[in-house]
């Protein structure tokens, strides 16, 4: 049985990679999910990985180098398989063991960093996937519940005054220092998490998107405890 989400009609359930990569966004729906029950043991992988920065970069190697036990083993061989699919498929994923992300702390009246909703651009045609193997999950939100934050009237009039620039530059300058991909949840919103061991693909901002892009947003870290996240 497929799971229900809030916001069903922005997320589409598949069953298997094939219909996750074949599957077309159109209207609403702009995020695909491989819902999966993942087993192995993947805090077994976390506690032998050797956090060396906020993010670190785990690569095959280093997961193959690790003595795990059979759920840990199971773990290791759900990632590897993961990180396959993906590059077969023209991907360049990452295996991130995280710890938090860098906070923006430039402006006081706008945040732009990843735990802010925003919205992923790119020049040229493609797609978000992502899986957290363990720890917090993101969130997505439907794009009708969410407004730019440099179109809320007091946040703009601070953009502009910083901007301090013609007027016809704005949007370029909005674009620049990516202002323009933020967004603010509506008060009656309902954001969907992402849950774990799920694999993800989010509409990207690009010139040949046929539907709007997936506002989503890094999710508050658990003290004390890393996030396992595949994204690429």
């Amino acid at each position: 049985m497929s799971p229900t989400f809030t916001n069903d009609k922005q997320i589409g359930v598949v069953a298997s990679f094939s219909e996750l990569v074949t599957t077309d966004f159109k209207g609403a729906m702009n995020a695909l999910c491989w819902h999966r029950n993942l087993e192995g043991d993947f805090k077994e992988i976390i506690a032998q990985l050797q956090l060396k920065e906020n993010i670190t970069e785990v690569t095959p190697k280093d997961l193959l180098a690790l003595q795990l036990s059979k759920q840990g083993t199971s773990a290791r061989e759900i990632i590897l398989t993961d990180l396959q699919l993906l590059t077969d498929f023209g991907a360049a994923p990452v295996l991130n063991l995280l710890k938090c992300y860098e906070r923006d702390t430039d402006f006081d009246f706008i945040a732009t960093d990843v735990y802010s909703f925003h919205v992923d651009r790119s020049p040229i045609a493609t797609d978000t996937f992502l899986c957290t193997y363990h720890g917090a999950a993101s969130d997505i939100i439907a794009n009708d519940q969410a407004v730019p934050k440099a179109q809320i009237p007091e946040i703009r009039t601070q953009l502009k005054a910083l901007h301090n620039g013609p007027a016809a530059e704005f949007e370029d300058f909005l674009k620049e220092n990516y202002f323009d991909l933020h967004y603010q949840a509506q008060p009656n919103a309902t954001p969907t998490n992402l849950g774990v061991g799920h694999l993800w693909r989010l509409a990207v901002d690009h010139p040949t998107q046929q539907v709007l892009p997936c506002i989503h947003r890094a999710p508050v870290e658990k003290d004390g405890e890393y996030r396992l996240l595949l994204i690429c």
